[in-house]
């Protein structure tokens, strides 16, 4: 397999934390965000919606979309499962990745694209440019805080973002959490200490620098 990924993407790190929590090592292709690379016609052929992370599978395959990426790798190599094992934990997991992508990756998202001025005329990725709306980066802002709450009341119950064990939730609120500490400059509140105890307990994995 080959991973088409950028090292500043915090999609692509997504990917990259659950390859290395499975012990897998793909082929890594960089595309250089900087330079544009995304746009230009080879990476195009690979993915037309010029967004990073691509898995190009054996037979050549290409799927996009970090949750589709994810599912795949974790159905190809079941150990140790990061969606679940049962119909019950998947469904409960799957849940609260979706919840968190939403409400927080996606909302650092919209703030840091609606507000770069090198994103001008690009405020959502893909193959159609959008302008800014500057409105919505405080609104992206305030979604994460919201975000930041209902999980520290979450695992205030819980050890783990799903329940008891790590999944791919905990990937996602992981890069969710380290992608607005430094694209938007909004980190955990002290006060919000089952939230930070789960970041500091799940920083400390060896995946998490992948």
């Amino acid at each position: 397999m080959k991973l088409y990924h950028a090292t500043s993407s915090p999609n692509s790190r997504r990917v990259r934390i659950l390859l290395a929590e499975k012990g897998l090592t793909p082929t890594l292709i960089p595309v250089d965000l900087g330079k544009g690379e995304q746009h230009g016609d080879a990476y195009r052929a690979v993915n037309s919606r010029r967004v990073v992370p691509t898995l190009v599978m054996d037979d050549g395959t290409a799927i996009g979309e970090v949750p589709v990426i994810s599912r795949y790798l974790d159905d190809i190599h079941p150990t140790p499962s990061l969606f679940g094992t049962t119909p019950a934990q998947q469904a409960v997991i799957s849940m609260w990745d979706r919840r968190i992508e939403q409400e927080g990756f996606a909302a650092v998202m919209e703030a840091v694209r609606n507000k770069v001025a090198g994103l001008k005329g690009r405020a959502i990725s893909g193959p159609h440019d959008y302008e800014q709306i500057p409105a919505l980066t405080e609104r992206g802002r305030q979604r994460v805080k919201n975000l930041f709450a209902d999980m520290d009341a979450r695992l205030a119950e819980f050890p783990y973002a799903a329940g008891e064990r790590f999944s791919v939730a905990d990937i996602t609120l992981l890069v969710t959490v380290d992608f607005a500490a430094k694209a938007i400059d909004l980190s955990i509140p002290e006060e919000f200490r089952a939230l930070r105890r789960w970041y500091d307990a799940v920083s400390m994995r060896a995946s998490a620098g992948a």
